[in-house]
């Protein structure tokens, strides 16, 4: 018996686990085996929809065109497989036309299912929308005819010449021409509707003119950017002209290569590309290059391919329990990105409290039994639909309580209500929760509010509602087993309460007598009921006495009148409902027009908009009374209660602009006014309030999730194609964008530029050449600001440079080679990535023949080799980048003589780290030494000159000092006029020490400190050969063993001297040998430069001293003058003397 059970319990088992998991898996009882598809068919002729459903019976198809269902006729009817069958295609206009979008719709017992649309066409075939035309050309060059017409299903191109057909298909065909392609072309277009031909246009080929002169190849035909559908056939067109003709070559603007497979040159330069993928997609650069040179231009279009949709993530089947919360998950991609639509049982879904739609999901909350269905994700772009299907299974429990019953509503104010019920009928007694939700009952998309108290109250105060508004409710009981079913809604109305704040104003003068007055009515939001009165106040900026007129709740405009002219009037205005007035607006400036007889523009009709939380659009018009001239507009704007900024001048032909950079929540102030020769115009004032940023704090739903699949493509130097994806989530509300562009690493935060569009695609133009840009792009929807997506980088093509290289040097270097070295060109932005540099002999040059080198863009000097003596050559350089070639630069002249030497433009080239120099620099060079040389004679011829003088005047001053006493001698000091001053410096022994603290110049002996007396005199005139003596006497304490500094001007001679001049010179030589022998003894002049011979012959000659005498003769060293025996024995020779004299005086004469 116990088996038996057991079996019987596993059995029981497997049913309740696997009932549910079955209705899971078995939604798929209900699925099309086939279904239709785009079908392009002629008139009159009958057509086949196929639809094929399989399922559990019984199962019910019905047919929708355009989202109606089809009645059947004798000619449109079902066929038993589900097929619909029309046996004559009618292309009558309005609904009698049998063209549109079919869907099948097959129905059972577990819910409905949506085919994918199939697109019904009936064939045809338009006139030519663009004929071919006549043209003139000459030959060698290119002509081009064009076609275009419009025809379902597309049509085949091809060309006629003279009546015969030519084997190309194209809607452009191009030829380079000799005389024989003069004739007659025409355009065919063929589909299975019809077949046009168009007009004869004549090619006439004239003679080409000899000799041809060169041209730079010229695309009179570029690329346009296109958008092609998946396996479809792409051209891309591009003609150039030049002499000799240009080639066409082709290549991606990302170097990855051209698929070769599906991709061909058509003609002499046409790109088509045959069954278009997803790769193919880019930016495609066409290049016409002049053969035998790197001389080309370059054109460039973006390819789009456009995809149909594909499903990333499929919605799966849920099994939930009542009261639960169910969550499909759909995503799709294609190009342009496919948009969302969510199917129950065939019908769209629409959001409500319970139900919500929004980044690509369905949410389901407090699920009831009619949610069990079959859910359909449907992805549709411009390329196609799919379907994607899903059931939810809702699981009933029958030990569960029932409704709360009697549910009541009361209105307790404007922000609240009061909300009571009665217990559950059965098992009251195990519930443990109650649940009340609400919302607005007016409008879609409404947010549902829920909130949960425990079981031990009936009755609740819901306090967050907004005035003068109708909601509804209903309460839910729990307990642990489930939750019952919802109880009945009931609505209730909150009270009116006084309106928020003021209306906007608007301010015009239409005469300097005048002020017109109009505001916006208060949204509900903001009114809190019914407005049913404004009260408006106005007064003059520099009176204090208000003027008030109340006008009625329905009335949005009023004319102030017998104003003064030339005054400004402030006004402010105030919103009452049946409960009271609210509060008041700021005053509102306003000037009213001067009194005069000028014709000046009358105010523009302002209207502002705010596109988010952050910026506003303003536009504007004329009257079109308005009969003054008008050269531009001024606009200002500031925050209430700021001053007004600087206006901004816009040209006559804009009537809109996006003021950016705003703070949420605040009022601003915007003016207009035209101006012309004669003045401004009448001016039109506004107010308007930026909304809130709103945030996941200020509403229980997140912000919209950034846009997607962002990419950048660069389209040429100055302008970059973006392109994103819309998040899928569905609303009702327009959706904008602000693209924001700035240069990477820029610093400063005023140069970002902001571009608002409504598109999911732009160009932004006006870039800088050769430069790395970041984009990001935010989404703004019902006052709701995404994050900004993440940053893509993008650069610029580079600019073909506009000017030549700069500093073109041309240099001989050996008797065959030159050295050309040049500057890059003077602009910022443009990258070089070679140099093509031309040079040719002047017999070369009139035969056009040019010898060309390149170079990359890093080098800046080349050898020009193999250079013929005797010849003048001519040379000349271009900078070119990937986007063309620059202009040459002037031709500079290299002559090349026999001898190996040369002239040029150039003066002086570098090469090797050594100067070469020609032989104009040489002759300067020389001449320059020359004059040199000659100037170092003259002033050997001077030196001489006065070394003479000074030795017949040493002479004369001796023979003078002899008759001198030596006593007076001892006394005397000597003063001379000289430019400079030399200071005698005594020889420092052992014991002698320097005061070098910087605080003196003295020398400390072992006696004490060296004072000098210090008396100076100029001499003005040093070449003059008179020399002024003023001989005064210096007086100093003398203390034994003391040395004094002195400064000697002139020279004092000893009677005691030799008395000849060669003893003289022979004692003077024998000192200055002495004191260049002994250690610290020299003291120089400024000139720094000595002479024994000539420092003798200097203080022979009352000249300044360069070299002090010793002070004792343990200072002296070995001198070869006297010993010390001699200077004991006498006393009258001269040079030991002198010595012994020095060393016991205060004073030392020289």
């Amino acid at each position: 018996m116990a088996p038996v059970q057991r079996k019987l319990y596993q059995r029981l088992l497997f049913v309740v686990v696997f009932l549910p998991i079955s209705g899971v898996l078995c939604f798929s009882e209900l699925f099309f085996i086939k279904e239709p598809h785009d079908v392009t068919v002629m008139r009159k002729e009958a057509v086949i929809l196929d639809c094929q459903a399989h399922g559990e019976a019984p199962i019910d198809v019905r047919w929708l065109r355009n989202g109606v269902q089809v009645v059947e006729n004798e000619r449109v009817y079902l066929l038993a497989n589900g097929s619909l069958y029309i046996s004559e295609v009618e292309s009558r206009r309005g609904d009698k036309s049998d063209e549109g979008f079919y869907q099948c719709l097959a129905q059972n017992k577990y819910g409905a299912i949506l085919s994918q649309k199939a697109r019904l066409t009936i064939a045809s075939i338009s006139a030519f929308a663009i004929q071919p035309t006549s043209i003139v050309v000459t030959e060698g060059s290119v002509a081009r005819f064009s076609c275009k017409i419009s025809a379902h299903p597309p049509p085949i191109i091809t060309w006629e010449f003279n009546r015969v057909t030519l084997p190309l298909t194209t809607e452009r065909f191009a030829l380079s021409l000799t005389a024989i392609d003069a004739g007659n072309y025409r355009c065919i277009a063929t589909n299975i509707a019809s077949r046009r031909r168009s007009i004869e246009a004549t090619l006439t080929v004239t003679p080409a003119p000899s000799p041809q002169l060169p041209q730079r190849p010229r695309i009179i035909a570029g690329p346009q950017n296109i958008s092609v559908s998946l396996h479809q056939s792409a051209i891309l067109e591009c003609m150039a002209t030049g002499s000799p003709r240009p080639i066409i070559s082709w290549s991606r603007a990302d170097s990855r290569s051209i698929d070769v497979y599906n991709t061909r040159v058509l003609g002499n330069g046409n790109l088509i590309i045959t069954d278009i993928k997803p790769q193919h997609g880019g930016v495609y650069m066409c290049r016409a290059t002049t053969p035998g040179t790197r001389n080309y231009t370059v054109a460039s279009a973006n390819v789009t391919v456009l995809a149909p949709p594909s499903f990333v993530e499929w919605p799966e089947s849920l099994t939930r329990p009542r009261a639960g919360t169910a969550r499909f998950v759909c995503e799709a991609e294609g190009v342009p990105p496919p948009r969302i639509t969510w199917l129950k049982n065939g019908e769209k879904v629409h959001s409500n409290g319970r139900i919500k739609m929004y980044n690509s999901k369905l949410v389901i909350n407090q699920i009831i039994p009619e949610d069990d269905a079959i859910y359909q994700c449907q992805a549709e772009n411009d390329q196609g639909s799919i379907l994607s299907t899903a059931r939810l299974i809702v699981v009933m429990s029958e030990d569960r309580p029932s409704v709360p019953r009697n549910i009541r509503a009361d209105t307790v104010s404007s922000s609240a209500i009061l909300l009571a019920w009665e217990r559950p009928l059965y098992n009251s007694d195990k519930v443990i929760a109650y649940s009340v939700h609400y919302m607005k009952a007016e409008g879609l998309n409404n947010e549902e509010y829920q909130v949960v108290i425990g079981n031990d109250t009936t009755r609740y105060i819901i306090d967050d509602l907004e005035p003068a508004c109708n909601y509804t409710f209903y309460v839910v009981a729990y307990m642990p087993m489930g939750a019952s079913r919802m109880s009945d809604h009931v609505f209730q109305n909150t009270l009116e309460d006084v309106p928020l704040r003021a209306p906007e104003l608007s301010l015009t003068s239409r005469s300097p007598t005048n002020i017109q007055v109009s505001w916006q009515p208060l949204p509900e939001k903001l009114s809190r009921g019914r407005v049913s009165a404004y009260r408006l106040s106005y007064r003059t900026s520099t009176e204090n006495t208000v003027s008030q007129i109340e006008l009625p709740g329905e009335k949005t405009l009023h004319l102030l009148e017998n104003l003064q002219p030339d005054t400004i009037y402030l006004l402010r205005i105030v919103a009452a409902t049946s409960v009271g007035w609210g509060e008041q607006s700021a005053w509102t400036s306003h000037r009213t027009p001067k009194a005069s007889s000028a014709r000046v523009p009358l105010a523009p009709e302002l209207h502002l908009e705010p596109l988010n939380c952050t910026t506003i659009l303003a536009r504007w018009h004329l009257a079109p009374r308005n009969s003054a001239g008008v050269q531009g507009y001024k606009l200002f704007y500031h925050e209430e209660n700021q001053p007004e900024n600087t206006p901004l001048q816009l040209r006559a032909s804009v009537n809109t602009h996006t003021i950016e950079g705003l703070d949420p929540r605040k009022k601003y102030h915007v003016k207009i006014l035209a101006y012309n020769f004669i003045g401004d115009g009448y001016q039109a004032d506004q107010t308007i309030s930026t909304p809130g940023c709103v945030s996941v704090r200020d509403r229980l739903v997140p912000p919209p999730p950034p846009p997607h699949n962002v990419y950048a493509k660069t389209n040429s130097s100055t302008a970059v194609f973006l392109h994103w994806g819309r998040p899928a989530f569905t609303s009702s509300h327009a959706v904008n964008y602000t693209v924001r562009c700035n240069p990477v690493g820029l610093q400063n935060a005023s140069l970002v530029l902001y571009l608002q569009t409504c598109e999911q695609s732009i160009l932004v133009r006006d870039l800088e050449p050769n430069t790395k840009y970041e984009f990001a792009i935010r989404l703004h929807i019902d006052q709701l600001s995404s994050p900004w997506s993440p940053v893509v980088y993008q650069s610029t093509f580079p600019e073909a440079p506009m000017m030549p290289p700069s500093n073109v040097k041309v240099t001989l270097i050996e008797e065959d080679t030159a050295l050309v070295s040049w500057k890059p060109p003077d602009e910022p932005n443009v990258a070089v990535t070679h140099y093509t540099i031309l040079y040719a002999s002047r017999k070369s040059w009139l035969a056009g023949e040019w010898q060309v080198l390149q170079r990359e863009g890093s080098i800046t000097m080349t050898l020009l080799e193999n250079l013929k003596p005797g010849q003048v050559y001519l040379v000349k350089i271009s900078a070119s980048n990937n986007m063309g070639d620059g202009p040459f630069s002037h031709t500079v002249e290299l002559t090349v003589r026999l001898d190996g030497n040369m002239t040029s433009l150039c003066l002086t080239a570098f090469s090797d780290g050594f100067y070469h120099l020609d032989q104009k620099s040489m002759t300067g060079i020389t001449v320059g030494v020359c004059i040199a040389l000659i100037c170092i004679i003259i002033c050997a011829l001077i030196i001489v000159c006065r070394g003479k003088n000074r030795k017949s005047s040493s002479v004369k001053t001796y023979r003078e000092g002899v008759n001198t006493s030596a006593s007076a001698a001892a006394h005397l000091g000597s003063e001379r006029r000289a430019e400079n001053t030399d200071v005698t410096v005594p020889m420092m022994s052992q014991n002698d020490f320097i005061d070098a603290k910087g605080g003196t110049n003295l020398i400390i002996n072992s006696l004490g400190p060296v004072q000098p007396n210090v008396e100076r005199k100029k001499r003005w005139f040093p070449f003059s050969n008179n020399v002024k003596k003023d001989r005064s006497k210096r007086h100093g304490s003398y203390q034994p063993g003391t040395t004094v500094l002195a400064y000697e001007e002139e020279l004092s001679i000893s009677p005691n001297q030799p008395t000849t001049l060669q003893e003289l010179l022979r004692c003077g030589h024998s000192d200055t040998e002495g004191s260049s022998n002994s250690e610290g003894s020299h003291s120089t002049s400024d000139s720094g430069r000595y002479s024994h011979d000539e420092t003798e012959l200097t203080n022979l000659s009352s000249g300044p001293s360069s070299r002090p005498p010793s002070l004792t003769a343990e200072h002296s060293g070995d001198s070869n003058c006297c010993s010390p025996e001699e200077l004991k024995e006498s006393e009258e020779n001269g040079c030991c003397r002198h010595e012994a004299l020095s060393s016991s005086r205060s004073e030392l004469p020289l």
